[in-house]
């Protein structure tokens, strides 16, 4: 029939249109479009991902104003104690690992390149929750030209990010774990790690972008870790069981080190700056970070 597309297609045809619905989030045929019921059921795991990373953000939001409120409080009691003392300060702790549990979730469903971007949720709430509770100065510039281009990269990031969803198995990290991309990566990062954190401690420099940077270091780790652990439970889910690969208990070490010690540093930036300042420029680094480490 003139027009109708042939029942057999050549195997590079078929890679080519496959590799075509991977970049797209389309899919091939008439009626089938990027809001067609066949795209959600084909990407409805993304979107459960990227729902689980929103909702996790937003709750990150609030629990770095809790913690900066319980600072504030601290610093203006006669008697001064540890932050750890505050019963506050934990219960932002508290809803901190919340989030980042949403967030941990969130890439056994979706890409890193996906996920790491809508860090621009925390962004957004951090600045109105601190404008509200904290009365922390919120400028029309902040509002117009910060959030926009922020909410318009992290646009820009997910819609051209491919949509390539790859099967994580313990053999899998194990092979890109010795591979030679990732030894030079670790190293250049312990390398430069070690560099800020000799000016961090000797020299007593604590300028905001050495904090940061210090976090956006580690949340690389954090981000590679992470995607290792859930892809290595979502596999045993849905194939074969990986828990008993002593690679997945490397990974979870690995994670809950990284994520202990960006606490540290995050905090400290927290406590020195105001969170209008500390959450956009921690988002920046830390999606530029996660999209280099995946």
């Amino acid at each position: 029939r003139a027009g109708a597309r042939p029942r057999w297609q050549a195997p590079e045809g078929a890679a080519l249109d496959e590799l075509s619905r991977n970049f797209t989030y389309g899919a091939l045929g008439a009626g089938n479009g990027s809001l067609s019921g066949s795209w959600y059921r084909r990407n409805q795991f993304h979107l459960f991902g990227v729902l689980l990373a929103v909702l996790g953000n937003l709750v990150i939001s609030i629990s770095l104003n809790i913690q900066k409120y319980s600072h504030l409080q601290l610093a203006h009691q006669e008697h001064a104690r540890p932050f750890f003392r505050s019963l506050l300060w934990w219960g932002g702790a508290l809803l901190m690992a919340l989030g980042e549990t949403g967030n941990f979730a969130a890439y056994g469903f979706a890409p890193i390149t996906l996920i790491a971007p809508l860090g621009c949720m925390s962004v957004t709430g951090s600045a109105f929750i601190s404008a509200m509770f904290l009365k922390e100065n919120l400028r029309a510039s902040d509002v117009l030209g910060g959030m926009t281009l922020a909410f318009a990269g992290s646009y820009l990031l997910v819609n051209f990010a491919p949509n390539i969803s790859q099967a994580i198995s313990a053999r899998t990290v194990q092979y890109y774990f010795v591979g030679w991309q990732f030894l030079i990566y670790v190293i250049l990062e312990i390398l430069v790690f070690c560099i800020l954190l000799y000016f961090y401690k000797r020299k007593g420099m604590k300028h905001i972008v050495i904090l940061l940077t210090l976090v956006a270091l580690l949340a690389s780790l954090t981000v590679i870790s992470v995607k290792a652990v859930s892809g290595m439970i979502t596999f045993s889910v849905t194939d074969k069981m990986q828990l008993t690969y002593p690679i997945f208990y490397i990974m979870l070490i690995i994670m809950i080190a990284s994520c202990v010690f960006q606490v540290k540093f995050l905090n400290q930036a927290t406590n020195l700056y105001s969170t209008a300042t500390v959450v956009p420029i921690n988002h920046i680094f830390f999606t530029t970070s996660a999209i280099i480490a995946g």
